[in-house]
């Protein structure tokens, strides 16, 4: 897989298309789930897709999915392309679509809110703290600084959104919506995983500053992982050893395409809504760099081309 692919084209029953993702009826009981290289900023999807950024996200789920198994049950079956085809004979001639970055899951019902488990004060976190003292209207210890570690971290979800911002919800919210036995459950899974993946992730450099997790009950009721989990597009991944609180922080993620969005509407070169700017191939190689060395961090290989 060299390609970067903008949207793929199977012979399935299509049932969503997101900013990134396609995902497709793979029968009563499964979906297969396909990441583009699409990639969003400022809500906005750009027009050239990123090299490599699918399989990522993709590759690294799958990875985390299968580590954190003992943390919390999960939807993923494989993302092997020879096994999704085993399964589905139709997509034989697909091949080069499903290669690194197709995943089968179970089918769920997914929960309407965002998992959300925060490590450090950043984003939109800090954005609320700094204006009203505040993290989804719950009141934390005044003086605190931009990135400063959240000890112990705080589960603070959010309610998801088709377009736009998600927005921080009080717990309660989850209680009055869910009840309170399911709430707790959501809580504690997510918990459980960001402690795992947190503690895997330090020992190879990386701090999980934040991330957020999807959940969706099965058939009998578990409650299961799904979606994508511990990636550069669902957390913030920061460099161990350039942490300094006190202002943002370097990250593995989108930052050389927000730095240079950002510039050009800071230049009145663009008002942030689409259709977006042309990316220059500098901003495109550099941000499937992020990506990619993230990836080789967490797992320990490498992805995509040699550097």
């Amino acid at each position: 897989m060299t390609a970067a692919l903008r949207a793929s084209a199977l012979p399935l029953p299509l049932v969503r298309r997101g900013k990134v993702r396609e995902v497709y009826d793979a029968g009563p009981d499964a979906l297969l789930l396909v990441a583009s290289d699409r990639i969003s900023a400022f809500d906005v999807v750009m027009d050239e897709p990123v090299p490599f950024k699918g399989a990522v996200l993709t590759q690294l789920s799958a990875f985390w999915f299968r580590h954190l198994e003992q943390a919390a049950p999960s939807h993923f079956i494989t993302a092997c392309k020879d096994e999704i085809v085993a399964r589905l004979p139709a997509l034989a001639s697909h091949r080069d679509q499903l290669a690194g970055r197709a995943m089968l899951v179970r089918r769920t019902e997914p929960v309407p809110f965002e998992c959300v488990v925060r490590g450090y004060l950043s984003g939109s976190a800090w954005q609320e703290y700094r204006d009203r003292g505040t993290l989804a209207g719950e009141p934390l210890p005044k003086g605190m600084l931009e990135s400063a570690r959240l000890d112990p971290a705080l589960f603070s979800p959010a309610t998801k959104a088709e377009t736009g911002h998600d927005m921080n919800v009080p717990y309660a919210s989850v209680e009055a919506a869910l009840g309170a036995d399911v709430a707790r459950r959501l809580r504690s899974l997510s918990f459980a995983v960001y402690t795992a993946g947190r503690d895997y992730a330090a020992g190879r450099g990386i701090i999980i500053a934040d991330t957020k997790f999807e959940f969706g009950h099965a058939p009998d009721g578990t409650l299961l992982l799904i979606d994508e989990v511990l990636t550069p597009d669902s957390s913030r991944f920061w460099p161990a050893d350039r942490y300094a609180p006190g202002g943002p922080q370097p990250s593995f993620d989108k930052q050389p395409l927000r730095d240079y969005l950002a510039a050009l509407k800071q230049a009145g070169k663009w008002n942030g809504e689409a259709p977006p700017p042309p990316l220059p191939a500098d901003v495109i190689e550099a941000t499937s760099a992020r990506y990619l060395e993230a990836y080789r961090l967490l797992t320990g290989r490498s992805l995509g081309p040699p550097a």
